[in-house]
């Protein structure tokens, strides 16, 4: 008779690659090293500083997808997001609904039917993290968490980029609070848009990360990094502290109980 020792089951789940890790960390420091040099440049270089923060944002965000939630959710949020951000912006460029009337500027690149092609790529970039964000606060109100975040992070994105000259907008009512450039129709087209995508992502993604997979310390990284360059920029950079208020306000409250919680490391739900 043989006698069986008897060990608890653990968590199996393990931790990416020293490559991976480094190709993940690597492609982060030069979406932020991109976002950093933005205020500091001007012109031609600008514009390419633009489209390579959206880009490489959209691959840390993408490989991250991949290395923790696997093949299947990967290309899932890629063609979700990426062609309902594509429709949605072709919409709203041609209708005015739901953001109101605005012209994307050729400095923006490529165009796909009127709307740039970094454009989608943006979304893709801001979508990821804040649906992880959603998925672990508040798992039955995803949509809304979500797209509540998606219109935070937009009080910071819009005057930025309408100071740039790569949009403008035909404001005829009332606006965004301290940015008399930007209808207050866009804040609401966010937050509807930006439900309905999150709506589908939490319908269509798997919820459970693979056992060999990344955690969530890099999209965290890059939300806390949004929200800090987005209050200091617009602070000592682009001379507009009523877009850090608003900002810092909106978005920091809905991303506040979120790292709170990572903070008390309550078990994630996704």
């Amino acid at each position: 008779m043989s006698i069986r020792q008897y060990r608890p089951k653990g968590n199996n789940r393990r931790g990416i690659s020293t490559s991976q890790g480094a190709i993940l960390l690597s492609l982060l420091a030069l979406a932020l090293l991109f976002q950093i040099s933005y205020p500091l440049v001007n012109g031609e270089a600008l514009r390419i500083i633009t489209l390579l923060t959206v880009y490489f944002g959209a691959a840390v965000m993408l490989m991250h997808a991949f290395l923790s939630f696997g093949g299947r959710y990967f290309i899932t949020y890629f063609l979700v997001t990426f062609t309902f951000a594509l429709l949605i912006e072709q919409m709203g460029s041609r209708t005015g609904w739901p953001f109101g009337s605005y012209v994307y500027d050729e400095s923006l690149g490529i165009q796909i039917a009127g709307v740039p092609l970094v454009v989608p790529f943006a979304w893709i970039m801001m979508t990821h993290p804040l649906l992880i964000a959603a998925r672990r606060l508040t798992p039955q109100w995803v949509f809304l968490y979500g797209g509540a975040g998606l219109m935070a992070w937009d009080l910071f994105l819009d005057p930025q980029m309408v100071s740039a000259g790569r949009w403008t907008w035909a404001v005829s009512g009332p606006h965004v609070p301290f940015q008399p450039e930007i209808p207050l129709s866009n804040a609401a087209g966010w937050l509807f848009a930006g439900m309905g995508l999150m709506a589908i992502l939490h319908l269509a993604l798997p919820k459970e990360r693979r056992k060999v997979g990344a955690n969530s310390t890099v999209p965290d990284i890059f939300l806390g990094w949004t929200l800090f360059s987005g209050i200091v920029g617009n602070l000592f950079f682009f001379d507009r502290p009523g877009v850090a208020f608003i900002g810092a306000l909106v978005f920091g409250a809905l991303l506040a109980p979120y790292f709170f919680s990572i903070t008390l490391g309550r078990p994630d739900h996704i």
